[in-house]
């Protein structure tokens, strides 16, 4: 799904339908991912649906930074999972009010990996910096 740069803001993805509800879209890395609607709403259920890349792509950003920060104190972490759980409002657009994320670390200490998520939160992570919702991280550091 290559594309040519036509509006050059600096990054560009491209969106193709389908079929359907289902959606593929690829950006600069040349990466696809699918999309999808449930059956209730004319999709097949056949991919995540938007909103729920959007929160793996705030754990998956926050994460990459919270394993860098973590190297550079040299205290790396044997394993790290991020929960994220988000409340929606109500009414349409339904956008993101506030959204949890729950950083579990084996291997760190408890201080590093707190540090580390404030960072990310602070200041790296472009995805949370993007989104207009209030962000609390909570952390679990186990030996």
């Amino acid at each position: 799904m290559k594309h040519a740069l036509r509006y050059p803001l600096g990054m560009e993805a491209k969106v193709k339908w389908e079929k359907g509800m289902r959606f593929v879209g690829a950006g600069p890395s040349g990466h696809t991912v699918a999309m999808d609607a449930g059956q209730e709403v004319g999709g097949a259920n056949s991919a995540p649906r938007p909103t729920e890349l959007l929160l793996c792509a705030l754990g998956g950003c926050t994460g990459m930074d919270i394993v860098s920060i973590l190297e550079k104190m040299r205290t790396p972490a044997r394993s790290l999972e991020i929960v994220i759980s988000a409340e929606r409002a109500p009414e349409h657009p339904k956008a993101f009010r506030t959204a949890k994320l729950l950083f579990q670390a084996e291997g760190v200490p408890e201080e590093n990996l707190r540090k580390a998520a404030q960072l990310s939160h602070e200041r790296y992570c472009s995805v949370g910096s993007s989104l207009s919702t209030e962000i609390t991280i909570e952390v679990e550091a186990r030996p």
